[in-house]
């Protein structure tokens, strides 16, 4: 069983687009859909549709229109009553794959209302393989929520405490690595960077990140995943390092990808596989995400045939 938490949820609506968009002109959408999104379902989302059990805490009012989009998903929800409603993301992609993001701020929850959405996720993670706590905070919670949860699923559970994965970014990121030991952080190379407070040379990424990434792992961080977009990724887990790079593929829509990725080394975690294979699961399950429109969850049928070809960085 792995866990997600999702803080933040939204309603992801996402419009295809027969050419590039003309800003302050009106032009027709070739096709539509709307998704249950926020980082935490997405990554459920590819999780059960690879067979593994997965559960969602998130917060979400009775009658809240995000509901309904959750249910046709058939996702193990654990809805924690709030009042305000999930807000509402449009992504609009062209042709050529090219994307663009209009994200709304969602509901703030009150003090009762975090602690109610802490408590759920402590008792949702009992048993649990993993806890995944991922995307951005609500308005209005302390950076600290998600080092809160870190803290309170640990003391509750004991030795028997699910590993933990964080996806976020920013100042949540920052006090996650600084106070909360996590088991994996899943940033990309600019959310890197920016935590470190250094740029990235990019002459030999994958190298660079390594480098960057040994400021937090092991000391801080017990693992690492750096999604590089098309240029594949790198895996840090205690003293050792993998790169591996990206499949040529035709992008529909790069939303949910990176969410993608994280579902897919989980899912070749759970399976008892060794690091490498878990960087090749991670990248394919990524790419297959890039092919599909909006925020749908792929399969392992969906996966690209070409296995990546790991290489351990020395």
């Amino acid at each position: 069983m792995i866990v997600t938490l999702t803080a933040h949820p939204s309603l992801d609506r996402s419009l295809v687009l027969h050419a590039p968009l003309r800003v302050g002109e009106v032009q027709p959408a070739a096709s539509s859909r709307e998704d249950a999104g926020g980082k935490g379902v997405n990554v459920a989302r590819v999780l059960r549709a690879a067979g593994v059990a997965a559960r969602a805490v998130i917060p979400l009012a009775d009658a809240d229109p995000y509901d309904a989009a959750l249910r046709a998903g058939a996702i193990d929800a654990w809805r924690v009553p709030v009042e305000g409603a999930a807000r509402a993301n449009l992504t609009i992609t062209d042709a050529d794959g090219v994307t663009t993001k209009l994200n709304l701020p969602g509901a703030v929850l009150s003090a009762s209302e975090r602690a109610a959405l802490l408590a759920a996720t402590v008792s949702a993670s009992d048993g649990a393989d993993w806890l995944v706590l991922a995307g951005s905070l609500p308005p209005g919670a302390p950076d600290d929520f998600y080092v809160r949860v870190i803290h309170a699923v640990r003391t509750a559970h004991g030795d028997a405490a699910p590993r933990i994965a964080v996806d976020t970014s920013g100042a949540a990121l920052a006090a996650v690595a600084c106070d909360a030991r996590p088991d994996l952080i899943k940033p990309n190379d600019e959310e890197l960077a920016d935590l470190i407070g250094s740029p990235i040379e990019s002459g030999d990424l994958a190298r660079a990140v390594r480098e960057a990434a040994r400021t937090l792992v092991p000391e801080r961080v017990r693992a690492a995943l750096i999604t590089l977009g098309s240029h594949g990724a790198v895996l840090i887990d205690g003293d050792r390092a993998w790169s591996a790079a990206a499949p040529k593929i035709r992008v529909a829509s790069t939303v949910g990808a990176g969410d993608s990725s994280l579902a897919g080394l989980l899912v070749a975690d759970v399976a008892g596989l060794p690091p490498a294979a878990r960087l090749a699961s991670a990248i394919r399950y990524g790419a297959a995400a890039a092919m599909m429109p909006g925020t749908v969850p792929p399969t392992p049928a969906d996966l690209p045939e070409v296995v990546p070809t790991v290489t351990e960085l020395s």
